[in-house]
């Protein structure tokens, strides 16, 4: 049992030991990891513009929006416009039958013919009580009349006093009921009217038709004015800083590709929401043409900030070595690559803006995730040969050439 305990230790350690010369053999053959040759594609340090564009997505609103609803109760008689139609400041759109109102109306002009008539039958009679109290009166001074006779001349004229107030104020009221009236009946002709922007504008929808009764304040169109529109977007507390009222901003749409439109920052909003941590931002843009409809999808482009004869790289060097961004510069006379640490700034078309150290030369683009700082690089070719294209079909190669 001894004999086989130690065969078996033998074996074991026989087996170690070809392990281990198997190990170091490798690891020989691989060589270190920093002097093995890596192959690499490179790009050169340029300076250029570099921009900070901001792109925000929002939604186009009409300056001005308001519905058209008439002020009184009725069956709509007559409705002139349909949607996308023109229509004028103080134009009639829309007419309520109006026999009730005209009824109405006569009935208020008698009602005040009545009170005019009642008001001259009262001043005749205080015409007459005041000659009755002067008459008393002066009898009196001749001691003809009594004092009894006096005091009742006295309180008839300031009866008759007061029924000709009484007369006065159902005529003033009988004529402010006649006003009323004939405002009610020009209820009837619904007009669209507005006090700023342009003289005319243009009918966004119709909500009735012609017959349907309607209560006071029943939407029946809606006014739009779409010569200037409202481009309302959101933006991100670090983009707020940036906006400033007058910036400009191009305007694109999917219904009109290839094509921008202008517009500018017009109002900020002074406060940041809690709830989604944005600023509502509107952009004035003007739309002459009338191509653009209140509720299309718009990408806006804001220019904040153009540097000029900036360092930029391809987006593709940056890497990161001990947490520190940077790229790799390759150094083709001595085929190293030396690792720069890094301050970025702007990225703008696939470029990086290198704001710190000042760079020269060529940068590492492909390759550098196996890149430690001083690795041994193997430069691709910038120009590989392509391969020369054979002869066309019925034309000859080179003299000498083989078919």
């Amino acid at each position: 049992m001894k004999r086989y305990i130690v065969v078996a230790v033998l074996v074991g350690l026989a087996a170690w030991q070809i392990y281990v010369r198997m190990s170091n053999t490798a690891t020989q053959k691989a060589g270190p990891r920093g002097r093995v040759a890596v192959a690499v594609e490179t790009a050169a340090v340029r300076q250029t513009t570099v921009r900070d564009i901001g792109i925000f997505t929002g939604t186009l609103y009409p300056r001005s929006q308001f519905v058209v609803a008439p002020k009184v109760a009725g069956r709509l008689e007559k409705l002139h416009v349909k949607m996308a139609d023109r229509v004028k400041k103080g134009q009639v759109i829309a007419e309520i039958e109006s026999e009730e109102y005209l009824q109405q109306l006569d009935q208020a002009k008698a009602e005040l013919e009545v009170a005019r008539a009642n008001l001259a039958d009262v001043k005749s009679a205080l015409e007459i009580a005041s000659k009755e109290l002067e008459r008393v009166k002066t009898l009196r001074q001749k001691r003809i009349a009594s004092e009894s006779e006096l005091d009742a001349s006295a309180a008839q004229f300031a009866a008759q006093e007061a029924k000709h107030k009484v007369a006065l104020a159902q005529v003033a009221q009988k004529d402010a009921a006649l006003k009323a009236s004939q405002v009610r009946l020009s209820y009837t002709e619904i007009r669209a009217s507005w006090e700023e922007g342009d003289s005319e504008r243009i009918v966004g929808e119709r909500f009735v038709d012609e017959g349907a009764m309607l209560a006071a304040n029943t939407p029946i169109v809606s006014v739009l004015d779409i010569s200037v529109l409202t481009g309302v977007i959101h933006v991100i507390e670090k983009d707020y800083p940036k906006m400033r009222i007058g910036r400009n901003a191009e305007i694109h749409t999917d219904a009109y590709p290839g094509q921008a439109f202008s517009g500018r920052v017009a109002r900020i909003a002074p406060l940041v929401k809690e709830m989604t941590r944005t600023a509502r931002v509107e952009l004035e843009i003007i739309n002459s043409d009338g191509l653009l409809k209140p509720g299309m999808f718009i990408r806006a482009q804001i220019e904040f900030s153009v540097f000029e004869n900036a360092t930029v790289v391809p987006v593709d060097a940056l890497t990161k070595r001990g947490g520190r961004p940077g790229v790799f510069i390759a150094d083709r006379e001595n085929l190293k690559a030396r690792f720069s640490p890094a301050e970025i700034g702007l990225t703008d078309q696939g470029l990086l803006q290198i704001l710190s150290p000042e760079i020269v030369g060529e940068v590492v683009t492909l390759g550098h995730h196996l890149l430690e700082d001083g690795s041994t690089i193997i430069l691709a070719e910038k120009d590989p040969g392509a391969r020369k294209p054979g002869p066309a079909p019925g034309e000859k190669g080179p003299a000498g050439s083989k078919p």
